[in-house]
């Protein structure tokens, strides 16, 4: 630390001014100083005008100036838990919650620990950038703060920064955060440069020891960790839980994996998260209901008024074996992390009480505790693997017991399998051959012969040999898609499961198996030289749908190329798969619908709103009009815009005005930004213009109504718009609900509903057929008119779409869709098309 002595009069001023300004190098260094012996008049340029005494200046803001110039970037050292040198005593903490724009921050610090650090780049005109995330332990609710660093000091503290260093920061500039919605940290964020006179001090933690050693307390980061009773939406927060249910990692959204998991904790409150990561590394080693979970920066979004997890930047994990009394050891997702003796008790108490508050036992079996229609989980040792067809997989598996039915050993050119052939034989009468489909195809090719897996519900069938002369026997099915947990989990070496099965395999006697007759086995041919003892892609049974149909499930399937040479109208039932679709970008498929004339149009877009606005605004609102009978009014004038009046009418109850969250207003002379931010206060707003003497809503290329995110609009077609005041018979009820359809009716407004109009382009291997999807909220589950305002709707149908019709996928490895569709007639001219409708369908729970 540099220490200057500090002493009185001017020529002390001018000293340390002159280096200050040398110091910084810019504007100030060419200021020209008042010779020696000036009075301090003439040099309070430096300091306040109404403070005249040269020790003012060389005490407070020139001495900080030079301290930050001379060394900007500070690491210090931890001895015996505090920083070996002090900072400077003019320096006061500054709390999270007190970080605002506008306020003065000077001989102030602000103190985090890094959480998150992101690359090092360079912004588009060279400079340097380089962004950390503090978290704050004095704050519960949002914790954490977005720093910005530029120029040198980016470059130097993007070589010294670990997660888990304590980040000191002086003379930084406090700036709105345009991500906060986003990643839900402060609504401001730091900007720290050398050039502004920035000064950081850097508390660097030791190397990361192994797990086992103990990690110094003085520098392990404190975690705030939330309970599931207290989240709060668009919050990011650190949670501990209980695996209640969990889908092991699957490929989704092209090369991404996704992973499902719920969890509870002591509040017995369920949070559902949905994490996804282009590492599969990178998600968590969950292997089984009961394990224990710590999640680091977790997204929290409310849907359907229930809150869910999503993964957000610097998303981390550590998973726990949930037994109690098993060693307490993690399984990361990172290489780097701190896990101190708290949050072992944490993590035992969470054994305890879900051992006396939980059933989370999986349905585990062993090979010889199968029956027929079955669905369980398989520990086991892979020793052999092949390729049957384009959507389905062959795993060769054993786990040292034997299965009391005869089993299916699936047919397969000797060159397509994989594995020791000798080992193979041995085993021949101890391994079961698992067929794997769909979207688990991908990732049963990439694993090793002799790794041990964890087969999550894996379905017995009980077939019948196409051969009279033998008898039936059960085959092992792991269907597509990922409901009921569903998938394929690689189990370390050091898993207490894997070593348990280890040691039970060193033991099995082969002797017994390699002399044996094939009877435990039906032997139903040597090579796979054609499709023909497999049933035909259209009738296996085993790939289930993607879609799910609710209604006339006593249909039978129809193939495409019998729709396609039938006659309209006409209902089908199809199996198929997903092509292509239009349109690619999927906001472009919302559309609005009358109902009553059958018409679409095209949502209107917030520039051509503004324009209705900004010309309704131009006439002055009618002060006749105001403070009426059945509501209150309020009259302000704007400082821009020329003075632009907006007026507020409050409809009121019985003569009294409402709580805000059940008030419906009409706004005149308001822009659609107002309007949204009055949407988040007040129950509705109904946007309106004065005429003579009445108020009137607007042209309806505008909404008639906007509540919560949601925009409701009318047909101009069936609309006949009635008189403003017959929303007073509606705040005459008891309890007014303000519901869009009630508010449409009393104003004579034909409401248009939100629909996605996609085309989907199907193919069976007999035709090609495009149908039509017409749908509210049915087949996505996503209702049509919210997904334009929530980015998280959004993001789910994308992953839906990726799901039905993954990117660069073949054709073979395309998931099965079964649908409902119906042939209808459209005259065009002298001629009749024929077209088909998806109807009656939804995509499966598990898609997504």
């Amino acid at each position: 630390m540099l220490l200057l002595p500090i002493g009185s009069g001017s020529t002390h001023a001018r000293i340390l001014a002159a280096g200050w300004a040398e110091a910084r190098g810019g504007a100030a260094a060419d200021r020209s100083l008042p010779p020696s012996g000036a009075g301090a008049s003439e040099i309070s340029r430096f300091g306040s005008p109404h403070q005249l005494d040269a020790d003012v200046l060389g005490c407070s803001f020139i001495l900080r100036d030079i301290l930050i110039a001379a060394m900007p970037v500070q690491v210090l050292k931890i001895i015996k838990g505090k920083p070996e040198t002090q900072l400077p005593s003019h320096l006061q903490r500054e709390d999270l919650k007190h970080l605002q724009t506008g306020l003065d921050h000077t001989n102030k610090y602000f103190q985090g620990i890094v959480i998150l650090s992101y690359p090092l780049t360079k912004l588009g005109d060279g400079t340097d950038f380089f962004k950390i995330v503090l978290q704050d332990d004095t704050c519960s609710r949002i914790n954490s703060i977005n720093v910005l660093m530029y120029g040198k000091m980016a470059e130097d503290c993007a070589k010294l920064i670990r997660n888990g260093d304590t980040f000191i920061v002086a003379g930084f500039k406090v700036a709105e955060s345009p991500t906060a919605r986003e990643d839900g940290r402060h609504a401001c964020h730091l900007q720290v440069s050398e050039e502004s006179g920035s000064a950081i001090f850097i508390c660097t933690q030791p190397s990361i020891t192994p797990f086992s050693e103990a990690t110094s307390p003085s520098v392990a980061p404190k975690y705030v960790y939330t309970p599931l009773n207290c989240l709060k939406d668009g919050t990011v927060v650190n949670l501990y839980g209980i695996v209640k249910f969990f889908k092991p990692p699957y490929i989704s959204k092209g090369t991404d994996y996704c992973s499902v998991v719920t969890l509870v904790d002591q509040s017995n409150v369920k949070l559902t998260c949905t994490l996804f990561n282009g590492n599969l590394d990178s998600l968590p080693k969950i292997y089984k209901n009961g394990d224990i979970v710590r999640f680091h920066r977790v997204k929290i979004r409310e849907y359907n008024g229930q809150m869910q997890g999503i993964t957000s930047a610097g998303f981390a994990s550590l998973t726990f074996d949930g037994t109690v009394g098993a060693p307490v050891v993690p399984r990361a997702s990172s290489k780097v992390y701190t896990f101190v003796d708290e949050e072992q008790k944490t993590v035992e108490e969470l054994r305890i009480w879900a051992a006396s508050n939980l059933s989370v036992s999986g349905p585990e079996a062993k090979l010889s505790d199968v029956k027929p229609m079955m669905f369980f989980d398989l520990t086991c040792q892979l020793v052999g693997k092949a390729k049957v067809d384009g959507s389905s997989f062959l795993l060769k598996v054993w786990d040292g017991t034997k299965c009391p039915y005869p089993t299916w050993k699936v047919p397969v050119e000797a060159k397509e399998l994989e594995g020791d052939r000798v080992l193979l034989h041995h085993l021949r009468n101890l391994t079961v051959d698992v067929l794997v489909y769909d979207n688990h195809v991908q990732l049963a090719k990439s694993l090793k012969t002799g790794s041990f897996l964890r087969i999550y519900s894996i379905h017995t069938k009980q077939a019948s040999a196409k051969n009279e002369d033998i008898s039936s026997h059960i085959e092992f099915h792991l269907h597509g898609g990922t409901c009921y947990g569903r998938g394929i989990g690689i189990l370390p070496e050091n898993n207490p499961d894997v070593e348990e099965l280890k040691s039970f395999l060193e033991c099995v006697e082969l002797t017994d198996s390699q002399n044996m007759e094939s009877v435990s086995s039906l032997e139903l041919g040597d090579t796979f030289d054609s499709y023909t003892d497999l049933e035909s892609p259209l009738q296996r049974c085993q790939q289930l749908s993607a879609t799910v149909l609710t209604d006339h499930q006593d249909m039978s399937n129809t193939v495409l190329k019998t729709v396609l040479n039938s006659s309209a109208p006409q209902q089908y039932r199809i199996r198929a798969k997903l092509r292509s679709f239009k349109p690619q970008k999927l906001y472009q498929s919302v559309k609005l619908h009358c109902s009553k004339c059958n018409t679409l149009q095209e949502v209107p877009n917030g520039d051509a709103i503004d324009f209705i606005l900004q010309g309704c605004a131009a006439t002055a609102p009618n002060p006749e009009l105001q403070s009426m009978s059945w509501y209150e009014s309020v009259v302000w004038t704007t400082e821009e815009d020329q003075g632009r009046k907006i007026t507020i009418h409050f409809v009121k109850h019985y003569e009294m005005l409402q709580r805000p969250e059940n008030t419906l207003l009409m706004i005149e002379g308001g822009t659609l930004k107002e309007i949204w931010k009055l949407t988040r206060r007040f129950k509705c707003v109904i946007p309106v213009k004065s005429k003579e003497d009445d108020l009137e809503l607007l042209d309806l290329s505008a909404p008639f109504l906007l509540q919560g995110n949601i925009k409701y609009y009318g047909c101009k077609k069936c609309s006949t718009p009635k008189s403003i005041k017959n929303l007073s018979s509606l705040a005459e009820k008891r309890e007014p609900s303000w519901e869009p359809t009630e508010i449409a009716q009393v104003l004579g407004i034909e409401p248009l509903q939100y629909v996605f109009v996609m085309k989907f382009t199907l193919v069976d291997g007999t035709g090609v057929l495009n149908a039509y999807l017409f749908d509210y909220e049915k087949f996505f589950q996503i209702p049509a008119s919210e997904i334009l305002t929530n980015s998280f709707l959004q993001q789910k149908m994308e992953m839906t779409m990726n799901t039905l019709s993954p990117p660069g996928r073949k054709l073979d490895d395309l998931p099965w869709l079964e649908c409902f569709i119906k042939s209808y007639n459209v005259a065009d001219g002298m001629k009749h098309q024929v077209y088909y409708q998806i109807f009656d369908t939804t995509v499966a729970e598990d898609v997504v």
